[in-house]
Protein backbone atom coordinates (compact mmCIF):
# COMPACT_ATOMS: atom_id res chain seq x y z
CA UNK A 1 0.00 0.00 0.00
CA UNK A 2 1.56 3.35 -0.93
CA UNK A 3 0.94 5.05 1.96
CA UNK A 4 2.52 9.05 2.41
CA UNK A 5 4.54 9.35 5.15
CA UNK A 6 2.33 11.66 7.23
CA UNK A 7 -0.19 9.26 7.01
CA UNK A 8 -0.35 7.23 10.24
CA UNK A 9 -2.72 3.88 10.07
CA UNK A 10 -4.09 3.40 13.94
CA UNK A 11 -6.32 1.11 15.37
CA UNK A 12 -8.48 2.60 18.57
CA UNK A 13 -7.75 0.81 21.81
CA UNK A 14 -11.64 1.63 23.73
CA UNK A 15 -13.54 -1.11 22.48
CA UNK A 16 -15.99 -0.17 25.20
CA UNK A 17 -16.31 3.13 24.74
CA UNK A 18 -16.87 2.30 20.50
CA UNK A 19 -19.70 0.46 21.22
CA UNK A 20 -22.00 3.41 22.92
CA UNK A 21 -20.91 5.50 20.40
CA UNK A 22 -21.51 2.98 18.15
CA UNK A 23 -25.52 3.48 19.37
CA UNK A 24 -25.58 7.38 17.52
CA UNK A 25 -22.94 7.08 15.00
CA UNK A 26 -21.52 5.73 12.15
CA UNK A 27 -18.64 3.37 12.33
CA UNK A 28 -15.65 6.04 11.12
CA UNK A 29 -16.97 8.94 12.88
CA UNK A 30 -16.73 7.01 16.36
CA UNK A 31 -13.41 5.16 15.81
CA UNK A 32 -12.27 9.63 15.12
CA UNK A 33 -13.54 10.33 17.86
CA UNK A 34 -12.18 7.70 19.90
CA UNK A 35 -8.74 8.27 18.17
CA UNK A 36 -8.64 11.76 18.98
CA UNK A 37 -9.34 10.86 22.93
CA UNK A 38 -6.47 7.85 22.40
CA UNK A 39 -4.27 10.24 20.88
CA UNK A 40 -5.05 13.33 22.09
CA UNK A 41 -5.19 15.19 18.62
CA UNK A 42 -5.13 19.42 18.65
CA UNK A 43 -8.11 18.64 16.82
CA UNK A 44 -10.84 16.73 15.04
CA UNK A 45 -11.91 17.30 11.32
CA UNK A 46 -15.30 16.44 11.66
CA UNK A 47 -18.23 17.56 9.34
CA UNK A 48 -21.21 15.45 10.52
CA UNK A 49 -23.54 17.45 12.84
CA UNK A 50 -23.72 14.42 15.32
CA UNK A 51 -20.74 13.54 15.26
CA UNK A 52 -19.23 16.81 15.71
CA UNK A 53 -21.64 17.21 19.11
CA UNK A 54 -20.20 14.06 20.43
CA UNK A 55 -16.69 15.01 20.23
CA UNK A 56 -17.85 18.70 21.67
CA UNK A 57 -18.99 16.07 24.56
CA UNK A 58 -15.61 14.93 25.38
CA UNK A 59 -13.91 18.10 24.76
CA UNK A 60 -12.43 17.67 21.49
CA UNK A 61 -11.64 20.60 19.63
CA UNK A 62 -13.14 20.39 16.00
CA UNK A 63 -12.72 21.64 12.46
CA UNK A 64 -14.66 20.73 9.34
CA UNK A 65 -13.00 20.27 5.93
CA UNK A 66 -13.87 24.22 5.21
CA UNK A 67 -12.09 24.86 8.62
CA UNK A 68 -8.99 23.45 7.04
CA UNK A 69 -9.86 24.77 3.69
CA UNK A 70 -9.81 28.73 5.02
CA UNK A 71 -6.74 27.83 6.99
CA UNK A 72 -4.60 26.60 3.59
CA UNK A 73 -5.54 29.62 2.25
CA UNK A 74 -4.49 31.69 5.04
CA UNK A 75 -1.06 29.91 4.93
CA UNK A 76 -0.97 30.22 1.61
CA UNK A 77 -1.01 26.31 0.74
CA UNK A 78 -3.77 27.05 -1.82
CA UNK A 79 -4.57 30.18 -4.32
CA UNK A 80 -7.78 30.44 -3.97
CA UNK A 81 -10.99 28.73 -1.61
CA UNK A 82 -14.04 29.58 -3.88
CA UNK A 83 -12.95 26.82 -7.22
CA UNK A 84 -12.47 24.40 -4.75
CA UNK A 85 -15.47 24.52 -2.60
CA UNK A 86 -17.24 25.28 -6.00
CA UNK A 87 -16.04 21.69 -6.91
CA UNK A 88 -17.53 20.02 -3.79
CA UNK A 89 -20.56 21.24 -4.32
CA UNK A 90 -21.14 20.50 -7.98
CA UNK A 91 -19.13 17.56 -8.22
CA UNK A 92 -19.16 16.40 -5.01
CA UNK A 93 -22.59 17.06 -3.38
CA UNK A 94 -21.01 18.45 -0.57
CA UNK A 95 -23.77 20.14 1.19
CA UNK A 96 -22.71 24.16 1.86
CA UNK A 97 -25.73 26.46 3.55
CA UNK A 98 -25.42 29.40 1.47
CA UNK A 99 -25.07 31.74 4.46
CA UNK A 100 -21.97 29.17 5.43
CA UNK A 101 -20.57 29.63 1.97
CA UNK A 102 -20.35 33.15 2.05
CA UNK A 103 -19.34 33.41 5.66
CA UNK A 104 -16.24 31.24 4.95
CA UNK A 105 -15.26 33.21 1.41
CA UNK A 106 -15.48 36.43 3.55
CA UNK A 107 -13.01 34.52 6.12
CA UNK A 108 -11.10 33.76 3.32
CA UNK A 109 -11.15 37.44 2.03
CA UNK A 110 -12.70 36.17 -1.08
CA UNK A 111 -16.10 38.31 -0.78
Amino acid sequence: MDTKEWIKIAAIQDTHLLQELLLSLDEGEAASIILAIEKQADYLIIDESEGRKTAQKFKIRITGLLGVLVRAKQKGLIPALMPIMNELVINMKFRIHTELYEEVLKQAGEL
